[in-house]
């Protein structure tokens, strides 16, 4: 599911706040268990920062348009609701491994300062 709607939105929806958002990464789809609803857990790499909502907003106005063709691609009798969420999960990460180099930058600036 989550290739197919990557798939999807990059050829079919055209909404500008989408596009102004950079490239779209569909990170991870949950379904809950009667397969009926569908969070997809959205990033966005090279766009403006703040246009994540309005990509959100644009691709949860554009879910109703992509249910039919994802559904059709999957052979499902009935496609699930989708709802877009904002995952900050890859900034999270890139912050952390920030820190980290950070640190082991500092340590072995201290470890050189030791040794002289």
């Amino acid at each position: 599911m989550r290739e197919n709607l990557a798939e999807l939105i990059d050829r079919e929806v055209k909404d500008p706040r989408v596009s102004a958002a950079g490239l779209v990464s569909i990170n991870h789809v949950e379904l809950n268990a009667d397969m009926s609803i569908a969070r997809v857990y959205t990033s966005f790499f090279g766009g403006k920062e703040a246009g994540a909502d309005a990509a959100i907003a644009g691709l949860n106005a554009a879910s109703g348009f992509l249910r039919g063709p994802l559904g059709r691609r999957m052979n499902l009798a009935r496609s699930p609701e989708l709802r877009f969420v904002h995952d900050t999960s890859p900034e999270f990460n890139q912050r952390l491994a920030n820190i980290v180099a950070d640190d082991d930058a500092r340590a072995a600036q201290r470890s050189d300062d030791d040794d002289d």
